[in-house]
């Protein structure tokens, strides 16, 4: 009897284990799905709209801003990065990675070169592309290309070695076109501006050399009533004459 009392003892102590893990599960199963239910509510209480209306504690206005690039077309638009070559170091440094843009001045139509860093939008090279500018691939890369300008990217004109590198041969090319395109288009201008101003200087000689004319006629049709005049004297002298040895 006292094996079977022992027995039994142990058997209650196993169930009231069991029991008691079972209801901790079910509690801790439980806890969370509660948890998450408040949860859903404090966001859906979040979401609604009170009707509360607050202020802004500072006001911003609107400001324009202004690049100087408002009466200019852009003619061309490409990604790069452009270098400039040091003379006192020897050597090639980065000037900055960006858009570079070729912008046609709407009413006088020159074309200005303008490169801009990506991030700070910094200028890096701003000059106009002339006739006497050429540009060349750069020897050993053929997606980069070089040329000189009188650049005014820090204010102050300086003669720069530039150097400018693209991500496909591709954009290299389309540089190198549109910027030959420019300088040649530019010399025709200068051609027809240069031909105008002959022909306005032509004309105002011309208009100089018949002014003399005119005056050396009016010169000589004065000399020619003045000898009238005088041949006309000596004729009344003679009648004059004759009328008095008659009398």
């Amino acid at each position: 009897s006292h094996y079977l009392f022992s027995f039994y003892k142990k058997i209650n102590k196993t169930s009231v284990i069991r029991n008691t893990a079972t209801v901790r599960l079910t509690m801790s199963s439980a806890e969370p799905k509660h948890e998450h239910r408040e949860e859903e509510e404090a966001a859906g209480a979040d979401d609604e709209d009170t009707g509360a209306h607050v202020a802004p504690i500072v006001r911003l206005e609107e400001v324009a801003v202004t690049t100087g690039e408002e009466n200019e077309d852009a003619i061309l638009d490409l990604k790069a990065k452009l270098y400039r070559f040091d003379k006192e170091g020897n050597q090639w440094k980065e000037r900055g990675a960006g858009t570079v843009k070729l912008l046609k001045h709407k009413e006088t139509g020159k074309v200005r070169l303008v490169m801009r860093q990506s991030k700070t939008l910094k200028i890096c090279a701003n000059h106009l592309v002339i006739p006497t500018m050429t540009v060349q691939e750069h020897a050993g890369n053929e997606k980069s290309c070089v040329w000189h300008a009188a650049d005014f990217a820090d204010g102050e004109l300086k003669d720069e070695f530039f150097c400018i590198r693209f991500a496909s041969l591709e954009n290299c090319k389309t540089f190198m076109e549109t910027f030959q395109e420019v300088t040649e288009s530019q010399t025709k201008k200068e051609e027809n501006v240069d031909a105008s101003n002959a022909a306005g200087l032509l004309e105002k000689l011309s208009v100089e050399d018949k002014k003399p004319e005119e005056k050396s006629e009016e010169k000589t049709e004065e000399k020619v009533k003045e000898d009238d005049v005088k041949e006309e004297k000596p004729s009344d002298n003679a009648e004059k004459k004759e009328e008095a040895a008659s009398a």
